[in-house]
């Protein structure tokens, strides 16, 4: 890689890297996974990157490439179900259990919804985009992008009736 165009990589990478590892965390559910679906974004973009001058170009770039490695991956793996047990629970007090409880119901009916479901809200929920922004990411159509968020928080609803009571879910 041209060095003038490393420098410019490495900036991006260095400003960018939170919010790619958060996306890729929603996408996953996974801290591991969520790391190897960036590094396998940003490889395919330090490729690409000098024909990506424009900014806006290089973020959606970088996000459409770890939607669709994750979206192949699914597609590559069996649809078992697993339980990691590696792990210990985080540590719950008294006043917190509510909050425990709910992440709980909201990790089991995100797992329910399909890839393509999950990554519309994630764009649109935790990563605040518009619809419109959406649509241009994933190369599709705004109606599209509208149905899916439709469908899938009516899917979240039937998934977990509990969610429905929360103030910020409504």
């Amino acid at each position: 890689m041209d060095p003038g165009f490393e420098a410019d990589f490495r900036e991006f990478v260095v400003d960018r890297s939170g919010a790619l590892f958060r996306t890729a965390y929603l996408l996953t559910g996974d801290r591991h996974a969520a790391e190897d679906l960036v590094q396998s974004a940003l490889t395919k973009t330090a490729a690409k990157w000098r024909g990506l001058r424009d900014p806006a170009a290089i973020e959606g770039y970088v996000r459409r490439a770890m939607y669709h490695e994750q979206v192949s991956w699914w597609r590559r793996r069996s649809r078992i179900a697993e339980v990691s047990t590696g792990w210990l629970p985080d540590r719950v007090d008294d006043g917190h259990a509510e909050v425990a409880d709910l992440r709980l119901v909201m990790r089991g009916a995100l797992a329910r919804l399909t890839p393509r479901q999950r990554t519309v809200l994630v764009l649109r929920y935790f990563e605040d985009l518009s619809e419109t922004e959406i649509a241009r990411l994933l190369g599709v159509r705004v109606g599209s992008v509208r149905s899916q968020i439709y469908r899938s928080l009516e899917r979240l609803k039937k998934a977990a009736p509990e969610l429905s009571t929360v103030r910020e879910f409504r």
